[in-house]
C-alpha cells in the first residue's frame, strides 16, 4: 500500500529521505549538489516531483540557515531545520503536517509559527556568516548588502547558450517555443536564451543534437571578452568540464587550436562527449599537474588568447550553490588568492606579444578580483589593461560595466562575475 501523502504531495517516507539528505549536506563534508546527485543515483525510483521537493527543501534550508537557526535554536537538528523551513519558509499550513509528523512535532511547529523574532544583526538579516557580510560591506552600504543577499537567496533562472556551429539563437528559440517551452532572448549575451521555468532538457532533441548548452549568460560574456577568432591558438587555462571551452570553440568555428587545460582528469573527461555533441574538432583537452607543468611551458609566447577562469570561492554563485557561504572561510579565501596569483602569472607566459589575457572569477570578493589583477599589473609592466566595456561594445553588447566587468545578481540577474582584459604589449 502506497504511503499517505499530504496536500503538498509529500509522504512521511519522503520527509524522512529529505531529512537524511539534509543531515549529510549540513556536515559540510561534500558540496550539496554532489550529495544530492549521489542520493538520486542511489534512489533512482524517486519521481521528478519528489526529487524536486527534496532538492528545493535542501537549498531552501541552506539559503536561510542562519535565520532558521535563530528560529529553531542553535542546536536544532536537521529534522527541525527542515520542518521550520516548511512551516515558516514555505508557509505550509498546519494541516500539511498532519500525516507526516508526530503530535509532539506538530505542537513544536505550532509554537514556531507563533514565534516573533527581532530583526537581528545585519549579517543575520542577510543570512551570511559575519566575516562574509563584513567583507561585502566594504564595497557597499547596508541597503546594498541586503539587496545583494536577497538576490543571492533566490533560485537562479535557467539560461541556455545557442551553439553557433549547429544553429543560431532565433532558430533555437523558435524550436523551443514550438515544443511548448516558454523562453525569450537573453538580455545580455547575443547567444543566450532565458527559460521561464526549469524544464527537464537532457532528453530534448535540441540538446541531444548539440544545438545548445546550459550556461549562465553572465558566464557567456567571458567568451566575448576573450573574442577568439578563426584560426587562432587559444588556451582555456582552467577549463573544468569545459562550458566556456565549448563556447570559445564555436566562436572559432572549430578552426585553429583550442587547448583546454585542467588539473582534474575527471572534469576533462566530461568535456569529451560534450565536444562531440557540439560538433567541435579543434579542442585539445590536456591534463596538467599544476600551472607550471611542462605541457604549459611548451606554449610559452605562442597563444593569441588565454582565458583564466580562476578557481575561486564561488561566492557569486550562491543562488545555485548556497552551501558555499557556509563552507568557505577567511582562511580558504586567503589560500585561493595566493593560488589565483600563481595561476595568472603562469598563464600570462603563454600570451604572445599583442595577445590577450582574460582573468575572471565567479567571486564577489575584492581580494579575489581587483586585488589579484592589480598585483599582477604591478609585477608585469609588459601587460596593459583594456576596457571590458569597450571590448563588448565593439561586438554590439551594450553594458555599462566600466573598465572591468562586474556582474551582479541584483543589477543583471546573472551569477556574480568579475573579469579584467589584459593585453601584452606588442613590442
Amino acid at each position: 500500500m502506497a504511503p499517505k501523502v499530504n496536500a503538498a504531495g509529500v509522504s512521511r517516507p519522503l520527509l524522512v529521505q529529505a531529512t537524511q539528505v539534509l543531515g549529510a549536506v549540513l556536515s559540510m563534508e561534500h558540496p550539496a549538489d554532489a550529495v544530492l546527485s549521489r542520493h538520486f543515483r542511489e534512489n533512482h525510483a524517486l519521481g521528478q516531483r519528489d526529487r524536486a521537493f527534496v532538492a528545493e527543501a535542501i537549498y531552501g534550508v541552506l539559503r536561510r540557515l542562519r535565520w532558521l537557526h535563530r528560529l529553531a535554536g542553535a542546536e536544532a537538528t536537521a529534522r527541525q531545520l527542515l520542518l521550520a523551513w516548511l512551516a515558516r519558509g514555505e508557509g505550509w499550513p498546519m494541516r500539511h503536517f498532519e500525516d507526516v509528523t508526530s503530535p509532539a512535532e506538530r505542537e513544536w511547529i505550532a509554537g514556531l509559527k507563533a514565534q516573533d523574532m527581532d530583526e537581528g544583526s545585519l549579517a543575520e538579516r542577510a543570512d551570511l556568516p559575519d566575516w562574509l557580510a563584513e567583507r561585502l560591506l566594504a564595497g557597499t552600504d547596508e541597503a546594498g548588502l541586503l539587496a545583494l543577499a536577497h538576490s543571492l537567496n533566490r533560485p537562479a533562472p535557467l539560461d541556455l547558450r545557442a551553439n553557433l556551429i549547429k544553429t543560431d539563437r532565433d532558430a533555437l528559440l523558435a524550436r523551443l517555443k514550438a515544443d511548448g517551452i516558454a523562453a525569450e532572448a537573453g538580455a545580455l549575451s547575443p547567444q543566450a536564451i532565458r527559460l521561464a521555468g526549469k524544464p527537464a532538457l537532457q532528453k530534448h532533441p535540441a540538446f541531444l543534437d548539440g544545438s545548445f548548452e546550459v550556461q549562465d549568460q553572465g558566464s557567456q560574456l567571458l567568451g566575448f571578452l576573450v573574442q577568439p577568432k578563426r584560426g587562432e591558438m587559444v588556451v582555456d587555462f582552467c577549463a573544468g568540464a569545459g562550458g566556456k571551452t565549448l563556447q570559445l570553440g564555436a566562436m572559432m568555428r572549430s578552426t585553429g587550436r583550442l587547448y583546454a587545460f585542467d588539473v582534474s582528469e575527471r572534469r576533462l573527461a566530461k568535456l569529451k562527449p560534450r565536444m562531440a555533441r557540439a560538433g567541435l574538432s579543434n579542442v585539445h583537452p590536456t591534463v596538467i599537474a599544476h600551472e607550471n607543468d611542462a605541457k604549459v611551458k611548451r606554449l610559452a609566447g605562442k597563444a593569441d588568447r588565454v582565458l583564466v577562469d580562476a578557481p575561486c570561492s564561488g561566492l557569486g554563485t550562491l543562488r545555485r550553490n548556497p552551501d558555499l557561504k557556509w563552507r568557505q572561510s577567511p582562511e580558504s579565501v586567503a589560500e585561493m588568492v595566493a593560488k589565483q596569483g600563481g595561476i595568472l602569472a603562469s598563464a600570462a607566459r603563454l600570451v604572445r606579444p599583442g595577445g590577450r589575457l582574460v582573468y575572471a572569477t565567479c567571486s564577489l570578493l575584492a581580494e579575489e578580483n581587483d586585488g589579484v589583477v592589480d598585483a599582477f599589473l604591478a609585477a608585469h609592466p609588459e601587460f596593459r589593461e583594456v576596457s571590458a566595456q569597450e571590448v563588448l561594445a565593439k561586438q554590439d553588447i551594450a553594458l555599462e560595466t566600466g573598465t572591468r566587468l562586474r556582474l551582479s545578481p541584483v543589477e543583471h540577474d546573472t551569477d556574480g562575475f568579475f573579469a579584467a582584459v589584459l593585453e601584452r604589449n606588442a613590442g
